[in-house]
Parts: structure tokens; sequence; C-alpha cells
């Protein structure tokens, strides 16, 4: 079983593995799971990390490891009004709830009062399939800076 423990924040190469995982997994820094060719891992990283599309990980014996967002059933709450948008975020905010902002568009997990309440104010709601990839927050600690 490979076992990762390092977060990196250079690019020592590319990486030839990779961790593909949800949302709710990328959250979680102990973990058994697998890499995308079978392999068997075992993440044991600080308390706290919340992997992210993109980030190198590295296991005890070197071996590089690049995390995927998995696709994922999502709620799309979607207007042209950016007053509106920005009124759905500052809802979605209080409640504490992981938001992904787009171009015109917020993503988050399904949840049907949530839905109701967006469209209420006015929005589109619809679900797909996308990786999900949440706001970090204006504290977080993570120093890799990732386009959305």
């Amino acid at each position: 079983m490979l076992i990762i423990n390092e977060l990196l924040t250079e690019t020592p190469s590319t990486p030839a593995l990779h961790l593909i995982l949800s949302f709710e997994y990328r959250q979680k820094s102990r973990l058994r799971t697998h890499l995308d060719d079978g392999t068997d891992v075992l993440l044991s990283l600080p308390r706290g990390t919340i992997l992210r599309q993109g980030d190198l990980l590295r296991a005890v014996d070197g071996t590089v490891v690049q995390v995927e967002a998995a696709l994922e059933t999502v709620s799309v709450a979607s207007t042209e009004d950016l007053l509106l948008l920005a009124r759905a975020c500052y809802h979605l905010g209080n409640r504490h709830v992981p938001v992904q902002v787009g171009d015109a568009w917020l993503r988050f997990l399904p949840d049907h009062v949530l839905a109701h309440m967006l469209e209420g104010l006015g929005l589109t709601i619809h679900e797909e399939t996308a990786p999900f990839e949440p706001e970090s927050g204006a504290y977080h600690s993570h120093s890799q800076q990732h386009a959305h």
C-alpha cells in the first residue's frame, strides 16, 4: 500500500498517477482509497487539509500523485442578473454551504431546500454531472492558486 503524507507546493515533474476524489473525500485528511491505476493508498495528511484539483502529493517512497476532482452530481443555479447572483451567494454563504462560483452560475451539492430557496429568489436550477471545486474561503491557508 502506498502511503501519501505530503502536499507539495512545487511541481517536481508531471505525475503519471492520479487520485480521483469527490469533494467529500478531498476534505478528509485520513483516507484509505486507490489511485486511477488501482494502487491502494492511504492518505495521511495534516488535519484540515482540503485537496484541490491539480494538487500534487508525495508518498513516503517518493511517488508523486496528482489530485483530480471526480465528476459528481451538482446543482447549478444560474441567472444573468448579477445582483441576484450576489444575493444567492450571500444566502448560501450565510448557511455555510460550499459553493463554486462561475460566470453567471453557482454550483453546490444537491439539496432540495436550497434549490427551492434559490428558485424563490428567481434563479434557474438544474442538476448536472461535473467536477465540484468550491471556493476555498478568504482565510484558507492553501498556498497554491487554482484556476476555476
